[in-house]
């Protein structure tokens, strides 16, 4: 007798499908969040025409070449900018210099001291000279950077300091180098302040120099 073979079906569930993880997730999860803006760092804005005291005509004092006067604006293309620079005139260093006026708050570059502080200058030239008992060069590089700060009171104390009256001992020449540097420029500004010429204002001085 020939048994029949039952078909069994096998007790092993069926492997459920993947759901797709786009169908579970929320539409709003979804969708990317702007991104927020970038933080503003603090800085100076670049100086406008309208924020600029000088003008063509005036003369202003720059720091390592004393009083020049603005001859005027130009615009130049600098390594692909375009920029306005102020050109300015030197007679004394028969030389000429171009200042973007977007750098003059930082090139140092000033008006004419007031008349205040002009007398508060000359007053400077009529005390007593404090020189330091150092080295000569370390002093010439002291005095040096005096004159190029562009300040006229310390110009002063250079001039006070070099100075020698008559039976004083003579100057070394490179301290006269210094003196006649630091006279001249003061000179220069007290000329441009008072509206007189450099021949006068350095007649002053040594006048004051002399009486102190």
């Amino acid at each position: 007798m020939t048994s029949k073979k039952k078909n069994v079906k096998s007790s092993k569930p069926a492997p459920r499908p993947k759901a797709k993880a786009a169908a579970h997730a929320h539409p709003k999860a979804a969708a990317a969040k702007p991104a927020a803006p970038a933080a503003k760092i603090p800085g100076k804005a670049p100086a406008k025409r309208s924020d600029i005291a000088f003008k063509i005509g005036d003369h202003v004092v720059y720091p390592t070449h004393g009083v020049g006067q603005i001859q005027k604006v130009l615009m130049q293309e600098i390594s692909g900018h375009r920029l306005e620079l102020f050109v300015i005139s030197f007679d004394r260093d028969r030389m000429t210099l171009k200042v973007p006026i977007v750098k003059v708050s930082t090139s140092g570059l000033r008006k004419l001291s007031s008349r205040k502080l002009m007398e508060a200058a000359l007053t400077t030239l009529k005390g007593r000279a404090r020189i330091k008992r150092t080295m000569w060069s370390r002093r010439a590089q002291e005095y040096e950077a005096k004159i190029n700060s562009g300040d006229p009171i310390a110009i002063a104390e250079v001039v006070r300091d070099l100075h020698r009256n008559v039976g004083q001992p003579d100057q070394s020449f490179s301290e006269r180098q210094i003196y006649e540097a630091a006279r001249d420029r003061l000179a220069a500004e007290l000329a441009a302040v008072e509206r007189t010429d450099v021949v006068q204002a350095t007649h002053k001085l040594e006048s004051l120099l002399a009486a102190a």
